[in-house]
């Protein structure tokens, strides 16, 4: 059995403490993020963001978000998916007004993350698929590596290490991001 995104927000409205996603007509739940992976996740919309509100360039959000992508069947409407980054952002000009609902674009920008239960593979499927779709960048923050890889259409993957910094001159011209910034701070 098929189903659909009407069904998934059924799903969402019985279980609204599960995060979902709707993939070639089956729901997939996701567990909930570990600390780390999690606190990593929010510094970084807490830096996007930061740069991006200040200069009104656009809207980032989090893992709960929710994409309908374009459809590759396009003749199929009812096996649309659904998928959330664990950070995206979209340029101002694509999305001019927020929505009470899913989108149906592809953000300009996904970052997944790996949790300590995540294997690699299925987030670099998950990244070339929205980078296929549309998104200009992919982005695969590996906690365990202390790595950030940056994935562009038809480009060598870039790999990031502390003492890099990251820069997206082609969707956030003058942001940067000192690597080593992402990790979670040790208190003494």
């Amino acid at each position: 059995m098929s189903l659909s995104i009407t069904d998934l927000e059924q799903l969402q409205t019985e279980h609204p403490e599960w995060q979902m996603e709707l993939v070639d007509g089956k729901i997939i739940v996701s567990p909930p993020s570990d600390y780390e992976s999690e606190e990593i996740g929010t510094r970084l919309i807490t830096f996007l963001n930061n740069w991006v509100m200040s200069r009104k360039l656009g809207r980032v959000t989090g893992s709960s978000t929710g994409f309908i992508l374009p459809n590759i069947e396009e003749d199929n409407l009812e096996k649309r998916n659904l998928r959330s980054p664990y950070v995206s952002f979209v340029r101002a000009e694509r999305l001019k007004k927020t929505k009470r609902d899913f989108v149906e674009l592809v953000p300009d920008l996904m970052v997944e993350i790996k949790s300590k239960t995540d294997r690699i593979k299925p987030l670099e499927e998950k990244i070339q698929l929205f980078l296929q779709l549309g998104s200009v960048v992919g982005i695969l923050i590996d906690p365990d590596k202390l790595t950030v890889t940056v994935y562009r259409i038809n480009q060598a993957p870039i790999v990031l290490q502390n003492g890099d910094t990251l820069t997206l001159l082609d969707l956030l011209p003058g942001w940067e991001l000192v690597i080593s910034d992402l990790w979670p701070p040790e208190f003494e």
